[in-house]
């Protein structure tokens, strides 16, 4: 009998499919992943906004509506923040870097609201996130939605 080294062709192909549900199983977990990290950018910055109106407020006893500002319109691609729109130029938020996605704010009186939305699948639905006085952000679109 012959002292054979190795692994046979049978043991080679049971761990090449091993591998490959593996795979079939991460890579699609692995691309939300991307996605919610790139939808990650929305929370962050509603509340930097909500602690800036907030700051206003405490100054000039109001709030401060803005247009929407920041990625526009809502795709794939990161845009660049536009300094000096009405409303904004108030408030002392500046976002660092590219943006995702774009943020509002209305003035409610008494309250504000702040809307921030983005699509960063490009599939045409938006991640919405809301903030006011008293709510920090929360996401008012599907966990899901990218």
């Amino acid at each position: 009998m012959r002292n054979s080294k190795g692994f046979s062709l049978v043991e080679l192909m049971i761990v090449v499919a091993i591998i490959g549900i593996l795979a079939a199983i991460a890579i699609p977990n692995f691309m939300a992943m991307q996605l919610k990290a790139k939808r990650s950018e929305l929370p962050t910055n509603v509340n930097g906004i909500k602690t800036a109106e907030l700051a206003y407020n405490v100054m000039y006893d109001r709030f401060v509506a803005a247009a929407e500002n920041g990625a526009i319109p809502h795709d794939k691609t990161a845009k660049a923040w536009t300094d000096g729109l009405a409303g904004w130029k108030d408030i002392p938020f500046t976002p660092d870097g590219l943006l995702r996605g774009s943020y509002a704010i209305d003035d409610l009186g008494e309250d504000f609201l702040i809307r921030a939305g983005c699509d960063v699948d490009g599939d045409g639905v938006d991640a919405t996130f809301t903030a006011s006085k008293d709510v920090g952000p929360t996401q008012t679109s599907a966990n899901d939605v990218f």
